[in-house]
């Protein structure tokens, strides 16, 4: 005689098709990572400042020029992105920092430059504020 919880997972197993589901990471090895035993995060953020942050950056990457594509001075390599939140509205700021690239610290292709965007908490952007005053 069957267990009734042997009957609900043979119902629900047949109900599927049988299948089990599939792993987001399925595929995925080692590839030889040394994993840390102890992780010192960069920052913790909410999943909403995430996605402000990506949002923005991946703005800012498709507007550089199309012939630097694949330069390090054009690519997320050489920025950094700070977030703030001030009345359920993430502000994100991304300055460009081309000493990555092997300038010297304190170089700038232009003046002064970085951009300030509004984002809503689910990625939206809703408005840029000119970086050149």
């Amino acid at each position: 005689m069957l267990k009734p919880l042997h009957v609900l997972l043979l119902v629900s197993l047949v109900a599927d098709g049988g299948s089990t589901p599939m792993r987001s990471d399925a595929g995925l090895t080692d590839a030889g990572i040394q994993w840390p035993t102890d992780l010192h995060p960069l920052a913790t953020l909410e999943g909403p400042a995430v996605l402000a942050a990506h949002a923005v950056l991946q703005r800012v990457l498709a507007n550089f020029p199309k012939q630097d594509a694949g330069a390090c001075e054009s690519s997320a390599r050489s920025l950094d992105v700070v977030v703030g939140q001030e009345g359920g509205v993430y502000f994100v700021r991304v300055d460009r920092r081309i000493d990555r690239c092997g300038w010297p610290v304190g170089s700038s292709l232009e003046f002064d430059w970085f951009e300030l965007y509004a984002v809503s908490p689910e990625g939206k952007i809703l408005a840029r504020r000119a970086f050149m005053p």
